[in-house]
């Protein structure tokens, strides 16, 4: 399963309908948290995930919407006795932070800390089959996103194996070696009986004025999880707080030729996000996505 839980939208203050940020990604195997504001223990029981099922935890920066949430999950994981080991990515400046968080509940033996202080792969994701990486982006502290990239694969056609005779611990023996000599003789391998598969990307921007890092992370992305926090009417007023717009997030997404784009991370002075919707969409025609608290968003279908 590969979909995007949401456990809350709000920027700055909650509203009486949207929590503090809050993302679960549930990608395979693994439970990869975004940003947990104040509130995420709550907004994971509506939702029905387990914190047993979180393996990860990304942090863009150390503002309290994106991270008082924390020390609720981690008290959990002991409560629950999470048995797995779970890594925390964060920006190395705020570490001293990071350990304040860490010291109002319970320690949990299990949590890996990663510090970033460059953009680049992160460790221990590529054993997962996707590679995690970090890039900075543009705030009023040390900011970084996060882009989850799946290698491309092949899928084996099976009318072509049959055509050769391949069947049954054969194919498994192909795909492993990359070729197979038949009874005949004959050399196959594995591109002449596959086609390509593009693998996925998923992409995570959030609170930062436009950037390098924001169109890096975009690029080709199958899913776009990115901030929209005013509208284009307070373009002045987004970038000097270091904030996107709902258009500049569909700008960038039409240019990156991202498939589905998830807008969030709302100023509380809107009531509706209509005019988000409508402002993104000037620019973008894919899938669009004005996210609402406990919202499921399934990964787009393979390319």
């Amino acid at each position: 399963m590969r979909e995007l839980v949401v456990l809350g939208t709000a920027s700055q203050v909650p509203t009486r309908r949207r929590n503090h940020n809050g993302y679960l990604l549930r990608w395979d195997g693994e439970g990869l948290l975004f940003d947990p504001g104040e509130g995420t223990q709550r907004q994971m029981l509506y939702a029905g995930v387990s914190a047993t099922g979180i393996t990860r935890i990304c942090l863009t920066h150390f503002h309290g919407d994106h991270c008082l949430g924390l020390p609720g999950v981690l008290a959990r994981f002991d409560l629950d006795r999470v048995e797995h080991p779970v890594d925390i990515c964060f920006p190395e400046a705020g570490g001293e932070l990071l350990d304040h968080l860490c010291a109002v509940v319970p320690a949990f033996a299990g949590l890996r800390r990663h510090p970033i202080s460059a953009d680049g792969p992160l460790p221990g994701a590529s054993s997962s089959g996707f590679t995690l990486e970090a890039v900075r982006l543009s705030h009023r502290v040390e900011t970084y996103g996060y882009r989850l990239i799946e290698p491309d694969g092949a899928r084996m056609e099976p009318a072509r194996l049959a055509e050769l005779g391949i069947e049954g611990p054969a194919v498994g023996e192909l795909r492993r070696a990359g070729r197979l000599t038949l009874a005949d003789g004959r050399v196959v391998t594995v591109d002449a009986v596959s086609r390509a598969r593009p693998g996925q990307r998923f992409a995570f921007v959030m609170d930062t004025r436009m950037c390098s890092g924001v169109e890096e992370l975009a690029d080709g992305a199958d899913m776009l999880v990115i901030e929209s926090t005013f509208l284009e009417a307070e373009a002045e007023l987004a970038d000097r707080f270091g904030h996107l717009t709902a258009a500049q997030a569909g700008q960038v997404a039409a240019a990156a030729g991202v498939r589905t784009l998830v807008l969030t991370h709302f100023s509380q002075r809107y009531g509706d996000p209509t005019g988000h919707r409508d402002e993104a969409r000037r620019y973008f025609a894919g899938d669009l996505v004005v996210a609402e608290d406990l919202m499921r968003v399934p990964m787009p279908p393979r390319r």
